[in-house]
């Protein structure tokens, strides 16, 4: 006689069991292995087993894709996708009566072998783009052409331009990573609250794994990595890349 499916429905929960950390996991930290599990037939003769299929998909990670040649140069190893979001634009002053002036930045890319400079963004912190961290620009970057990000902000005039070409003023980092320790710690009354959720407790970079981070100090020179001022916290920007 027939039974109900209780028997393959047993199986496959105790196999999903197994999965589900997996799952779960899966939708807060998108570099642990997901998998999925089916049982057929539903429903089976006494003393027979249902066949189980499972299959585990194993996550891209960004290093597989690109090539981050320290402090700053991304280059791309394939033909890809890179979509960049504005974390935050910090560079302020403080007026005498306590309110703060957010002063106009502009982020800017070289890519595909060009050998001019084009804007990313060019605003303010208050803009509602960074405040909602909106992807702001999409390029389709060659295999083997450097990326090269820079940036400046707007003083009545501006101010020096700082890249991956001149110094460590501009740092590129990848989920998992310590950043360099100019930036504040994660407890610091000192660090922007836009950069928060991309650093962990443990004070490591906490991004997907197909994104880079990006790191600019604008006010200052690197030969003024001491003071307090040097925290490489005035222009952020997420760079997630995907294939085409």
């Amino acid at each position: 006689m027939k039974t109900n499916h209780r028997a393959a429905l047993s199986a496959a929960v105790i196999a999903i069991g197994a999965l589900m950390p997996m799952l779960g996991s899966a939708q807060t930290n998108p570099s642990i292995p997901a998998g999925t599990l089916s049982a057929f037939p539903t429903v089976v003769q006494t003393g027979t087993k249902p066949t189980l299929t499972w299959s585990i998909n194993y996550p891209s990670i960004v290093e597989d894709f690109i090539t981050v040649t320290p402090p700053g140069i991304v280059t791309p190893k394939e033909n890809l996708v890179c979509k960049i979001r504005m974390l935050g634009l910090g560079v302020t002053s403080q007026n005498s009566n306590g309110s703060i002036t957010y002063y106009r930045t502009r982020a800017r890319i070289r890519f595909n072998g060009s050998s001019s400079w084009s804007d990313i963004y060019d605003g303010k912190q208050t803009d509602k783009d960074v405040q909602q961290q909106k992807i702001v620009k999409t390029y389709n970057v060659n295999r083997n052409q450097p990326i090269y990000f820079g940036g400046q902000y707007y003083n009545n005039e501006w101010i020096t331009f700082y890249s991956t070409l001149s110094g460590d003023n501009v740092r590129t980092l990848i989920n998992g990573q310590t950043p360099p320790s100019n930036i504040p710690d994660y407890n610091a009354p000192s660090l922007e609250q836009f950069l928060k959720p991309y650093l962990d407790a443990s004070g490591k970079v906490k991004i997907g794994p197909m994104d880079v981070i990006v790191f600019m100090e604008l006010t200052h020179t690197a030969s003024q990595k001491s003071n307090i001022g040097y925290d490489l916290q005035d222009c952020v920007m997420l760079v997630t890349f995907s294939k085409p």
